[in-house]
This record gives structure tokens, C-alpha cells and sequence, in this order.
């Protein structure tokens, strides 16, 4: 790793908003650092997911190119890692919180939604908001949406979107009584992040691009201008379903009208295409990705001893092409989702030229 780089920066000062993301690697940062070659200068993070990662690399004063296919996880993306200095402003909340400036357009979620994650008031909120959040600059809606997203994890339990308790929880007096944010207005949970993700805007310099694309047609295009891939894809048969998790963030972000709704959750049907997520597709998946990125000179991969395909089978695949490394941390504790309970492994491949 180029320590000069760290010792340089005055990139570190800044935060990154704590996630509620299953499988963000928030945790892992300062263990996936120290692999990073010296001389690395552009960095692209292939599957973004929570962006703390990105983030990570921005801190440490590298180019930034961040990825995800999912567009709720991009807009984090844009907030975050491609803006460098525009904030949410009070005049930006008094539009926000204004009253629905379409009723027509903007009633989603208190159609679809109502009393299933939130109340009928709760959804007609949120409706509004998103409405105002058109009337923004293209970087403070990203930010609007990255924010607004995160207060909605924040006031369902465990964060995401699969079950149907969310109501329930939220007259259960032992639950409040560990999560208040059960029972507090989405606004007010909005209001109480906004600093939070205000401070932790920074320039480091660099001109870093977010992108909502293929992640293996998104490496044929950028390879060529890459030192460093990361990639952190979905552990396959170890909880990589991840647009069933935050489905309702990303039909909120997308705001659509044109999907079918689907299972008491009203998960959008059908699922946009991964190829990364399903045993069918992803050894090809692989061998495509890493086909593409050969150019590119030095991999870091993330990835757990519950997934498929197994630790030795992805060695082979990655030593068609790249050198390979294995460096591991166990779980010691439950932290959530079948890929990170006691006793499995997080793993990082650490690939260089051949």
C-alpha cells in the first residue's frame, strides 16, 4: 500500500455515514487498505452496494469510478463520491417538505405501500417528498434520495424490506424500546441524518464518476483506465438477493409506475438482470468479468466461504488471468445474513499480474 499517500491526505477527517446495508463492508476497510498496491492512482469499486468502499478509496485520494446496478445504491454514489461540495441547504428542506406538487403523478406509495412498511401518512409523505425532489439540481437529488432512503432502513426493523412486520414492530413495546426510530416520523429521521451526510461531502481532487450500468460491459469500457478493480459481487446461495431486500428503495428511487407488484412485501416484478446472483448464471458471469478485466493490472475481491462458487473454484477461475493471494477474517459473532454468521469466513483475493 502507498503509505505516502495516507500519510499526505487530509482525506481521513471525513466520514462516512454508518450503514445498514447487509454485507457492506464498512467493517472490513483498514483489513481491504492494506493490500492496495503502491502507485495505484484510479480505482473503480465494480459493485458499489452501500458506496463505503468507494468512499474509502476517495479518502485515500484516488480517482474514483463507483458501480451499481441497482440505481438507489448509484445515487448514494453520486452523492457521495462524484459530488465534492453541494449540500442540502434550508431553503432545499422547505422545498422538500412542501406540500405534493403533483397528486396525480406522486401517489406510489400510499397506493402500494400504505400500511404495510408505513402508515397511510407516513406513505403520503414520502409521496410529496418525492415529488419536491424533482424541483432539485440533478446532485442535490441524489443526495434527497440517498438521505430519505437511509431514514426508511433506519425505521424498519433490521433494515430491510422482505417481511411484513414493520407495523407490528412499531406497537411492540420491548422493540421500540431497542429502536426508537420505529415510532419517530421518516421526517424527523431525514432531519436528524441530514448533518450526518452534509459533513461527510468532501473534494479530494479527483474528477470520480458513479455509474448505474452492467458491471461486466462497464469494465470493457473503463479497463483500459483502471490501476485497481474492486469487486465485491453478491455471495451467491449466501444472501445475494439483494434487490429483494431494499426492492422498495430502488421503486421508490425509480419511482415506477410501469412494474407489476408482486407478494405481500410488493416486491416490483420482474427483477432487473444481475448474472451474478443465481447458480445458473454465475460461473459464466465470472469468466465474462474477468475475461474484460484482464487488462486492468491489480484485483481485490471480497467474498465469503459460504458462497458459490467455493473459494477453490473462484482461484481457478481468477488464475486464468491473475496471480492469486488469499487473505481471510472469521466472523466471531452473528452480524447478519447467512454469508457473515459465527464461524464463516469474509475473504479477499488478492490478484496481481502473472
Amino acid at each position: 500500500m502507498d503509505n505516502n499517500l495516507l500519510l499526505f491526505n487530509d482525506f481521513l477527517e471525513y466520514k462516512f455515514p454508518i450503514p445498514q446495508y447487509l454485507g457492506a463492508k464498512y467493517k472490513h476497510l483498514n483489513w481491504i487498505g492494506k493490500y492496495i498496491t503502491k502507485n495505484t492512482k484510479t480505482v473503480l469499486d465494480a459493485f458499489a452496494g452501500s458506496q463505503s468502499v468507494a468512499y474509502y478509496f476517495k479518502q485515500l485520494g484516488y480517482k474514483v469510478y463507483t458501480n451499481d446496478f441497482l440505481n438507489f445504491n448509484n445515487q448514494i454514489g453520486k452523492a457521495l463520491i462524484e459530488n465534492n461540495n453541494i449540500r442540502l441547504t434550508n431553503d432545499d428542506l422547505q422545498i422538500l417538505f412542501s406540500p405534493n406538487s403533483d397528486k396525480n403523478k406522486f401517489n406510489l406509495m400510499e397506493n402500494l405501500f400504505t400500511n404495510i412498511f408505513f402508515t397511510k401518512e407516513e406513505c403520503s409523505f414520502l409521496d410529496s417528498f418525492r415529488s419536491n425532489v424533482e424541483l432539485l439540481s440533478k446532485t442535490k437529488q441524489s443526495l434527497a434520495l440517498t438521505i430519505i432512503n437511509r431514514a426508511m432502513t433506519r425505521k424498519v426493523t433490521m433494515g430491510h424490506f422482505t417481511h411484513t412486520k414493520a407495523l407490528e414492530y412499531a406497537n411492540n413495546k420491548e422493540r421500540i424500546k431497542r429502536n426508537r426510530s420505529l415510532i419517530r416520523p421518516i421526517k424527523d429521521l431525514f432531519i436528524e441524518l441530514l448533518p450526518e451526510y452534509n459533513n461527510s461531502i468532501f473534494d479530494n481532487h479527483q474528477e470520480n464518476k458513479s455509474f448505474n450500468e452492467d458491471a461486466i460491459s462497464l469494465i470493457a469500457h473503463l479497463n483500459n483506465k483502471i490501476d485497481l478493480l474492486y469487486l465485491d459481487p453478491p455471495y451467491c446461495d449466501s444472501h445475494a438477493d439483494y434487490q429483494s431486500f431494499y426492492h422498495l428503495l430502488e421503486t421508490y428511487t425509480q419511482y415506477w409506475k410501469n412494474k407489476k407488484f408482486i407478494n405481500s412485501t410488493h416486491k416490483y416484478f420482474p427483477k432487473i438482470y444481475s448474472g451474478f446472483d443465481t447458480k445458473k448464471d454465475i460461473i459464466n458471469s465470472f469468466e465474462q468479468l474477468f475475461k474484460q478485466a484482464q487488462k486492468i493490472p491489480y484485483w481485490l475481491i471480497s467474498y465469503n466461504d459460504r458462497s458459490y462458487p467455493n473459494k477453490d473454484e473462484m482461484i481457478k477461475l481468477i488464475s486464468k488471468y491473475k496471480n492469486v493471494e488469499l487473505s481471510f477474517k472469521e466472523y466471531y459473532n452473528n452480524v447478519g445474513g447467512k454469508g457473515s454468521v459465527k464461524g464463516s469466513k469474509e475473504l479477499l483475493f488478492i490478484c496481481s499480474p502473472k
